[in-house]
């Protein structure tokens, strides 16, 4: 058997990035569910367990839940947010709704034994969770606490068994991978075997399923389709026919940078399908975020198989869907359901063309790597990246050709700005938001209702988590005064100072 840990799966969001970060060191694992716990155990063998977070609270009717015998197979385990609220709850101790605390905090550490081995004696870490252990079980110590959680890191040294309150898979848990390379190597006494990503295999893969028929590309311009559509191009040439959907919602460069720069990275033209006017037809009136997300992604494949019909050797669809898109669209049997992407929850049931997602179980900052790797421009790799239905996402409520101008227009005010004081490089994504609110201003010394926009500015690793970026006041300063004097109908500026969690990247 490999010398592995097993991750039982309660539904987080951050379950895959656990096994992320343990293959980041160079430690194997395999993410089962709660009611395969057991039989795997007995299967693989494993040197450890990782039990995950979840959306659900353990004292609530049908909750998961795991076989209490697996405290009693002397196997390291570490319980994360629901996953030590669990092992609490099985082993005695007491769990019940706590404070909401959701984004950074600082962790105390108090023993640097084991779990916290090498770090500093206070590190940042990032929580989400409304539960809270209110008494820890028999034989347990406390590790480590925050200012507002008393248990955030126990653990039962004699058992092996540990806890945390934190999500240390979380990239603003700024110690987190260390964290659980010292459970893995320290605890579970497992070997580091690093593996790296080997983009000669995702080529061959291609291949592989593709075989002697087409692949019809939906390419966007932005990274994770540009990726996934090179490394197609370089596995099957001129069988693979790329193609923009020209929905008037992207970014006013894009068109250019379709027709101009993406030929010569591809090897291939790319096709250009004008549909601004159907896709504003078909937003008319649609104000639901995930009824406008589904509307899109229900377009698009309509398009696409209209474009199929033209060449009746096409059998695939191409996507640049990555894994932060296919768990926030309820990826996992017991993850909750955040938001329907166009390219995953958002497709129609009955599709006639087959997915190729070479990408999907990647994150941003592994796809740019694979990029950098095929040799791809940097410069196109490392673009800020854009979400697939684009504008229509940043207008909150009904898309009409009046707010969607608007919208370009404070969008590249945003960009044109960051970009001048050097700042658009710095940070993973900055946009502008048509938030659907409206305040009273003064212009020309008289009376003016108009709408407010948010400016959101982050920074992350893979999007799972993120932070707002502390963008000089100056800056912000110059965002407001433009966005407010060039855009028509504008009251206000705001400033989105939420983390991820507890809010998502886009408002919608």
């Amino acid at each position: 058997m490999i010398a592995m840990i097993l991750i039982i799966d309660f539904g987080s969001q951050m379950t895959h990035l656990i096994s992320r970060r343990l293959k980041d060191v160079g430690i194997r694992s395999i993410i089962i569910d709660p009611d395969e716990t057991m039989a795997k155990i007995k299967f693989h063998q494993p040197a450890g367990l990782i039990l995950s977070g979840g959306p659900a609270s353990v004292y609530e009717k049908g909750a998961p839940s795991i076989n209490k015998a697996i405290f009693k197979l002397n196997l390291p385990i570490l319980g994360i947010c629901y996953g030590w609220q669990l092992m609490a709850q099985l082993l005695g101790g007491k769990v019940a709704p706590g404070q909401n605390e959701y984004g950074p905090a600082q962790l105390m550490i108090m023993d640097f034994s084991d779990l916290f081995y090498s770090l500093p004696s206070t590190s940042q870490v990032f929580e989400s969770h409304g539960t809270t252990v209110m008494k820890i079980p028999a034989g347990f110590k406390v590790l480590g606490k925050t200012e507002d959680v008393r248990f955030a890191a126990v653990g039962d040294i004699a058992r092996h068994l540990y806890g945390v309150q934190f999500h240390p898979e979380a990239s603003h848990s700024k110690k987190g991978t260390q964290m659980l390379k010292n459970f893995a190597t320290r605890i579970c006494n497992l070997p580091i075997k690093t593996e790296k990503i080997d983009v000669d295999k995702i080529i061959a893969e291609i291949r592989d399923k593709v075989g002697n028929h087409k692949v019809i590309g939906a390419f966007s311009g932005g990274t994770d389709s540009a990726v996934a559509g090179t490394l197609t191009a370089k596995a099957i040439g001129k069988q693979f026919l790329p193609i923009y959907i020209d929905s008037g919602l992207m970014r006013e460069e894009t068109l250019g940078r379709i027709k101009n720069d993406f030929p010569k990275v591809l090897g291939v033209k790319v096709r250009v399908v004008n549909a601004r006017r159907e896709f504003l037809a078909s937003l008319k009136n649609v104000t639901d975020p995930e009824v406008k997300r589904k509307t899109i992604g229900n377009l698009y494949i309509k398009l696409f198989e209209r474009e199929m019909l033209k060449d009746p050797g096409i059998k695939f669809l191409l996507q640049g869907t990555t894994y932060a898109d296919f768990i926030h669209s309820q990826g996992t049997k017991r993850s909750a359901h955040i938001k329907s992407h166009h390219n995953v929850g958002g497709l129609p049931k009955n599709m006639k063309l087959q997915l190729l997602e070479p990408l999907r179980y990647y994150y941003t900052d592994q796809v740019r790597k694979i990029g950098v790797k095929a040799g791809m421009p940097k410069d196109m790799v490392y673009q800020q990246p854009f979400p697939g239905p684009g504008h229509a996402v940043r207008i909150m409520g009904e898309v009409t050709k009046e707010r969607l101008a608007k919208q370009v227009q404070a969008d590249n005010i945003v960009v044109e700005e960051m970009k001048k004081s050097g700042w658009y490089n710095k940070v993973f994504q900055c946009w502008s938001i048509m938030t659907g609110s409206s305040s009273t201003a003064v212009k020309g010394d008289g009376r003016f209702y108009g709408e407010v926009v948010a400016i959101r500015i982050v920074t992350t690793k893979d999007r799972m988590s993120a932070d707002w970026a502390q963008i000089p006041h100056k800056v912000l300063a110059k965002l407001s005064t433009r966005i407010v004097n060039e855009v028509p109908g504008i009251s206000r500026v705001v400033y989105d100072i939420t983390t991820k969690p507890p809010a998502t990247m886009e408002w919608e």
